[in-house]
């Protein structure tokens, strides 16, 4: 029997036949879904978590999707049905109902009673469900998005009274309340690109070239490397385009001097204070990022799993990209499965370079 070429969902690059194997092995049900296996003795093709008695690895061929393997020639298993829905599946495709329900309906205070229903499923298993696919609860999903609502409505030159009632804020007070943990900054200020906040900013020589670091009077909210320190200076700018801006060596000496001596082997934890934007699951990331052993790295999907999501590898990722603050949180440590280096904001060969000077190879 002819088989199709091994190949992923998006077609970037090969399944690992041996991960493949192990999980068909071990009835992977976390497999269920990334891809299906064929046996050429029988003509059928199962999901990873199929019950049936196990093949001889000789006759297995892997498909990223049951498509591929009917096109090989393949039937469907009458026993783990590989073309219907997995939990994991019907799961997301309820979590993503919940995220659009709530989403129209962002001037209401949504109860957990009401999206249940709304979604036909129980208030106690839509909650354990969503929190266990985001990593935050609804009502924490409803706020954030509230939030980056209000964000972008003030950025495009809304006043700060019509854009909290635009976004879902049913008064100004519910905004204030929130707005310390979120935009590091009040409303109207933020809404200003900044303006009337004081950051204080200098830049260092280092082994990965000049570092810019910047800070309120709370803490580190901007680090940036490039071989250019003028080109730094404009990123802070873009940053904070109406924040009052000066140059403090002084003041930010002693984090600049424990962030240039961890580049160099010395001093390997962070523990720096930091006043940065974001929501919730971006706290949870760059938390889980700090946790990392100097010397150690994670992958994408390993960091979902710790996280308690293992389908969260894209927010995960987008969570890396986003981090302001370079180096204290690590975001260097994070790589794809196989090690090989994705992207990276400040340059992949910085990246590399960063992993070898934590390994002691540089």
């Amino acid at each position: 029997m002819m088989t199709m070429p091994i190949e992923t969902l998006d077609h970037a690059a090969p399944l690992d036949a041996e991960r493949c194997w192990q999980a068909v092995l071990n009835h992977d049900a976390a497999s269920d879904g990334e891809f299906v296996y064929g046996v050429r003795s029988t003509g059928v093709y199962c999901r990873p978590s199929c019950s049936s008695r196990r093949p001889r690895r000789e006759n297995v061929a892997f498909f990223a999707a049951p498509d591929l393997a009917e096109a090989a020639g393949f039937r469907p298993c009458k026993r783990c049905q590989p073309r219907q829905p997995t939990a994991e599946t019907a799961q997301a495709h309820m979590v993503q109902q919940v995220c659009a329900y709530i989403e129209t309906h962002l001037d209401e205070t949504l109860t957990l009673a009401q999206l249940g229903e709304a979604v036909g499923v129980s208030p106690h298993h839509l909650q354990r469900s969503f929190t266990q696919a985001l990593g935050i609860s609804p009502r924490q999903y409803a706020e954030t998005r509230r939030m980056e609502q209000f964000k972008q409505h003030v950025k495009e030159g809304q006043n700060v009274t019509d854009a909290l009632y635009d976004a879902g804020y049913g008064s100004s007070s519910r905004l204030y309340e929130r707005a310390d943990a979120h935009l590091g900054m009040t409303p109207a200020t933020y809404r200003r690109g900044g303006a009337g906040a004081s950051i204080g900013y200098t830049i260092a020589d280092s082994p990965l070239g000049p570092l810019l670091v910047a800070a309120t009077e709370r803490g580190i909210c901007f680090v940036a490397l490039d071989d250019d320190s003028e080109r730094l200076v404009g990123l802070l700018r873009a940053e904070f385009p109406a924040a009052s801006l000066e140059a403090a060596d002084e003041r930010l000496h002693p984090w600049v001097a424990a962030i240039v001596n961890h580049l160099h082997g010395q001093q390997p934890s962070l523990a720096l204070p930091l006043d940065v934007q974001a929501t919730a699951f971006q706290r949870r990331v760059w938390e889980a990022l700090r946790a990392i052993p100097y010397g150690e790295t994670r992958s994408y999907s390993g960091l979902a799993a710790e996280l308690g999501d293992a389908k969260a590898t894209r927010a995960v990722a987008r969570a890396c990209a986003t981090n302001p603050v370079a180096l204290v949180v690590p975001c260097h440590r994070v790589t794809a499965a196989d090690g090989s280096m994705r992207g990276y904001r400040w340059g992949v060969a910085r990246k590399q370079r960063l992993l070898e000077l934590e390994k002691g190879k540089a």
